[in-house]
Formats: structure tokens, C-alpha cells, sequence
């Protein structure tokens, strides 16, 4: 029988074998053509250059991130498959057939299960290219055509891709086959991933695993200015590599702890099942540490998509404070300016309070560092004209506090203690505030609050301008409303006033609603990764689990014990990931959050009741899987 027709007769024999490859491979291209897809499509044409330029740098990252999940991915998902398959393929040393033919055989098996998932990924990619559009503008709150029409460049790209990266593993399997051993390929089955360990190693790793992951939980809480940034991508790999040792070194000595009290061990049937997680423990550390990390990426890549919206939402409410504003030196103003504009539209909040503009001659090289300084009890005043309140109480004669505006992140978490000179004198900043008193102008200069008779003092050493808020209700009549400030303004003295008008169309961070569900998508993709590489694995180790479920049940042990021991053994796996991952991700979330000036243990607490249910199905499936074993 040639080996074309005796690889094609095993793919469709073993098909059920390869079916959970084949489906979560075409999940993975699928994913990836839609993200393609949506680049080409031509979608956001519609938002403008600047929008879509940074629409497409994000999703081109989500590609590259997408593409390396991919690798690893295959890379994994390969081996379990072909360490399933080496003692069948062992055998055939037996008939006569030597291991280069055997190879051979195994790469046209592997090429023709590639082929497969690349034609089902794709094809159920183009018929949810439209789906996939609707629902990531939909979640992004954007108003864009929808493109059902498939493209060739996104195919194209998406098959290279993959191709690429599955024919490395498929010539990887061939060499591995053609170097193997018939003993090796029999027993293959039954290798440790790992050597066994000792205990005082054992006791070593979990000490410095404990210890470096503690360390990198306090660096990403900690609050700094210039070394945010530093402690934040310490606190990344301090957290990776103790997520690693504490799976390979504190929770293996756990077991090996309990399995060694007999009192613990041969209560409820234990002894069926720990000593079993012990050996398993010594085998899936790996595994079960990069699903971890996998899914803790998730739930903060969840965050960073929520923490984005809100930041979105506050600078948009923050832009939109005021509709109108003029920044003038003359003090008589508001008559003229609320006349142009209530020419038909009714202006339903407005504002006035003077400036003091000054310049540090020490700030800069080209003319000194330009700040502004505000009176207390006009802000008050301001603020309760709007609605708005003071965070703070009236500054001492050496302190202020800074206005400022929303940002979408900063590597400064601790505001305050920070010392500030105005005028030759040394201030200390008492804490910063981003409500809007002074609208879309808080966002062009630093402003700082003192008390009254500071501000009287400072006087003399700049200039005091006059600044004019005004929101309108009806924004149909914005345009008509800005040509007459326009002509007020044209038609007094050059430079004694400046018009800001904040257009209710403006679309230029429609970028970060897009990112916004690009962290959801991603989220999804990466948990049902991360159950889907743990379904596998489980299973895997279901399939080794065989003999010794048969023996047991062969010396008389029931059953439903036998599916209880089963049940323990997954849950505690599950379980075990579960549980590092969340208490990791308060940490990883609440460094976010504080980066980002919001609340996001909500956002944490629902993210990991989506990995738990993700969880739980998958538990359900590999118990229902472990009980086929016997």
C-alpha cells in the first residue's frame, strides 16, 4: 500500500482523534483572517486618516500577539498529538517499514489535518467576517458601513501564516520520528516531561518561587513618579517566573506533603487520586503554568479594554464640559459673547473666573516654562456655578493643588509631597484634580490652585486674563453659533481674545473604542485558549490513565469511586490554576487601576467568573471524558 492512501486511510480512521486538533486550530485561523479582514476591508475609512492609521497599528499587534499564541499553540497541541500516536506508529517498525517511511507517513498525515483546519478556519471565517464586524463596532459604539465582502490579501495572509508556522512542527514531528527509537516510540506515552525531583529542591524552588512572586506582586502595587514604569515591567517577569516556580516547586512539595500523611491520604479515597496528582504535577507544571499566565494576560487585557472605556468616557465628558470658551483680557466680556451666541440657542450652563498667567524664567531654554495659577475662592465660585465641587480644603501660604486633565495612562501614581515653584517661591503640592473647571483649557497648560492672598501677592508677576465657559443645549446650531463668536471676535484689537469651540462631531479617539473591543475579543479568544490547552492536556492524561483505571476497577473498586477520584484529580488541576491566576490578576489589575485612576474590581471580579464558567465546562467535559477511560 503506498503511503499516500495508508496515511489518508489513518486520517479517516483516527479522525475522531483529531477532530479537537482540527476544531481548535480553525478557531485560532479563524480569529486571525477576521482581524486581518477587518484591516482590509476598508471599514474605517470613514473615521479619517489619523483614526484609522491607529486602528490598524492596533489590530496589526493584536495580529503579531495572535500569530505567536498561534505558534505556541500548534507547537503544543502537535506534540500531545504525536506523543498519542508514537506507540501506534511504533508498530509499524514491526511490519517492516523503516522510521524515515514512517515519518514520511506521519507528515502526510499531519499535512492533510493542516489542510483541514486551515479549510474549515477559513471558510468559517468568511462567513463570520460580517458577524465580526457587527459586533466589534457594535461594542465600539461606531457608526460604519458594514463589509461583508471576503478578501484575497486577508486569505492569503492568514494561510501563509499558518502554513508557515505548521509546516515547522511538521518537519519537527518527522525528525522526531525518523531519530526515535522503537522502545522510545512504544513507551512514549509514559515519559515524564520533567525529571523527578527532590524534595529540598523541591523545597528550594518553592522558597524562591514564593519569594520573587511576592516581590512582584508589591512592585506592581507600589506608587511612584519616574519609576512606575520600571517596577511595572519588573513586576511582569518577577510575577511570570514565580508563577513558574511555585507550579514546579511549592505546589509539588504540597502534594508530596499530603501524600506522605497517611492519616490525610487514606480518608475519602484520597490515596486514588493524590498520588496520582503528584506524578501529574511533576508532568504539567509547565503546562499548567503557561495557562496561568495565559489567562491572567486575558483578564488584565479585559481590564485594560474597560479601564480605556472609562478613560474614554471621562475625556470626552471632560472635552465636552463646555461648548464655548473665550480666554480674553478684557474683564466686560460675557455680555457680548452671551449675545452672539443666544442669537437662537440657549445657553443652559456657563462660567467666568480670571487667570494669572506666568512664566518661569528657570523652566526652559526658550523663554521660560509657561503655568497658570488660580484663586481659590473664584474656583469655588466657579464650581458651584457648575455643579462642580473642591476636593480640597483652602491651601496654607506654602501649599497648592494642581488642575489637570484625564489621561489615558500615567507612569505618575503618587501626586502628591511634590514641590513646585511659583514666582520664586516654593510651593508643595498637596494632591491634583481632574474636574473640568476650566474645560477643554485645563488640557493646554498647568494650572495650580492657591488661597487668596497668595494669588493677590502673584499678581504683580504676570499678566491676568479673563476666561468665558459657555455650553449650549441645541448642538444643530454649533456652526451658526461659532461664525458669530468669530466675528467678535475678529472684530476687536489682534490678540486680546481666543475662541475654542468644541465640535460635537469630533471623532479623533474613536481609536480607543476600537481598542476597547479589540481587549474583549481578546479576552475571549485567550480563555477559551487557555481551557481549550487544559481540556487537551486533561485528556491526554486520561488517555495514559487507561491501564490503571482498568486495574482498579479489576480489583473490585466501584465505579462511581473511580469517577469520584477521577472528579477530584481534574477539579484540583483546574482549581489550582484557577485560583494563582486569580489571586495574581488583583494585583495585575490593581497596578492597572492605578495607573489609570479607576476602579476596576468590578471589571476583575467579572472576568473571573467568565474563566471560571470557561472552567467548569471544561472540567465537565474532562470528567465526562475520564469516565470513557475504564
Amino acid at each position: 500500500m503506498k503511503m499516500a492512501k495508508l496515511a489518508l486511510l489513518n486520517v479517516k480512521n483516527g479522525f475522531r482523534n483529531y477532530l479537537s486538533l482540527v476544531i481548535s486550530q480553525a478557531f485560532t485561523i479563524l480569529v486571525l483572517y477576521n482581524f486581518q479582514n477587518i484591516i482590509y476591508s476598508g471599514a474605517f475609512e470613514v473615521l479619517g486618516t489619523r483614526n484609522r492609521e491607529y486602528i490598524e497599528i492596533l489590530v496589526q499587534m493584536v495580529s503579531f500577539v495572535l500569530g505567536c499564541f498561534m505558534f505556541f499553540f500548534i507547537w503544543y497541541s502537535t506534540n500531545v498529538f504525536l506523543t498519542r500516536r508514537k506507540k501506534e506508529i511504533g508498530i509499524y517498525v514491526f511490519m517492516g517499514l523503516s522510521n524515515e517511511r514512517i515519518g514520511q507517513m506521519y507528515m502526510m498525515e499531519t499535512l492533510l489535518i493542516g489542510l483541514a483546519s486551515l479549510a474549515l478556519g477559513l471558510c468559517l471565517g468568511m462567513l463570520s467576517a460580517g458577524l465580526f464586524q457587527m459586533v466589534l463596532l457594535a461594542i465600539s459604539d461606531l457608526s460604519v458601513e458594514i463589509q461583508f465582502r471576503p478578501g484575497l490579501k486577508p486569505v492569503g495572509i492568514t494561510a501563509a501564516v499558518y502554513l508557515g508556522i505548521y509546516l515547522i512542527f511538521m518537519v519537527k514531528g518527522y525528525l522526531s520520528i525518523a531519530k526515535s527509537s522503537v522502545i522510545s516510540m512504544i513507551t512514549a506515552s509514559k515519559q515524564n516531561e520533567a525529571v523527578k525531583q527532590g524534595r529540598g529542591l523541591l523545597a528550594v524552588k518553592a522558597i524562591v518561587g514564593v519569594c520573587i512572586l511576592g516581590f512582584g506582586y508589591s512592585l506592581a502595587l507600589k506608587e511612584g513618579r519616574g519609576e512606575v514604569m520600571a517596577n511595572a515591567f519588573a513586576a511582569v517577569v518577577l510575577v511570570t517566573v514565580g508563577v513558574y516556580l511555585l507550579f514546579g516547586g511549592m505546589v509539588p512539595a504540597a502534594f508530596q506533603a499530603a501524600a506522605g500523611n497517611k492519616r490525610f491520604l487514606y480518608r475519602k479515597q484520597r490515596v486514588l487520586w493524590i498520588n496520582s496528582m503528584v506524578f501529574r504535577l511533576k508532568k504539567n507544571y509547565r503546562t499548567y503554568a503557561i495557562v496561568c499566565i495565559l489567562l491572567l494576560c486575558s483578564v488584565t487585557a479585559l481590564a485594560t479594554g474597560f479601564a480605556m472605556k472609562g478613560r474614554y468616557d471621562d475625556i470626552i465628558r471632560f472635552e465636552h464640559t463646555y461648548t464655548f470658551q473665550l480666554l480674553s483680557r478684557m474683564a466686560d466680556l460675557d455680555g457680548e459673547a452671551r449675545k452672539a451666541i443666544e442669537e437662537g440657542d440657549e445657553i443652559i450652563a456657563s462660567s467666568h473666573i480670571p487667570i494669572l498667567f506666568l512664566t518661569d524664567p528657570d523652566g526652559d531654554e526658550k523663554g521660560g516654562e509657561k503655568y497658570a495659577v488660580l484663586s481659590y475662592s473664584r474656583l469655588q465660585a466657579l464650581g458651584e456655578a457648575m455643579g462642580m465641587e473642591i476636593p480640597f480644603p483652602k491651601p496654607a501660604e506654602d501649599e497648592l493643588f494642581k488642575v489637570s486633565h484625564p489621561v489615558l495612562l500615567s507612569l505618575i501614581t503618587d501626586r502628591t509631597h511634590e514641590e513646585v515653584r511659583i514666582g520664586g517661591r516654593t510651593f508643595w503640592q498637596v494632591g491634583e484634580t481632574d474636574i473640568p473647571y476650566l474645560g477643554y483649557l485645563q488640557e493646554r497648560m498647568n494650572y495650580y490652585v492657591v488661597n487668596d492672598q497668595v494669588y493677590g501677592q502673584l499678581l504683580l508677576l504676570g499678566e491676568e486674563n479673563y476666561l468665558y465657559n459657555y455650553r449650549i443645549g441645541d448642538l444643530s446650531h454649533f456652526s451658526q453659533a461659532k461664525s458669530r463668536l468669530d466675528r467678535l471676535v475678529g472684530g476687536q484689537e489682534k490678540g486680546a481674545t481666543a475662541r475654542v469651540a468644541i465640535d460635537p462631531r469630533s471623532n479623533e479617539l474613536d481609536w480607543i473604542k476600537v481598542l476597547y473591543s479589540i481587549c474583549v475579543f481578546m479576552f475571549m479568544v485567550f480563555i477559551l485558549a487557555g481551557g481549550s490547552i487544559m481540556f487537551m492536556k486533561l485528556c491526554h492524561d486520561g488517555f495514559e490513565e487507561r491501564e490503571r483505571y482498568q486495574v482498579l476497577a479489576n480489583l473490585g473498586v466501584e465505579e462511581k469511586v473511580l469517577k469520584r477520584a477521577a472528579a477530584m484529580e481534574l477539579g484540583t488541576a483546574y482549581g489550582l490554576v484557577f485560583l494563582v491566576m486569580a489571586v495574581s490578576s488583583f494585583f495585575s489589575v490593581g497596578a492597572l487601576g492605578k495607573m489609570m485612576f479607576t476602579n476596576l474590581l468590578g471589571v476583575n471580579l467579572a472576568s473571573l467568573g467568565c474563566v471560571w464558567l470557561v472552567f467548569f465546562i471544561a472540567y465537565l467535559a474532562s470528567v465526562q471524558a475520564y469516565g470513557k477511560m475504564p
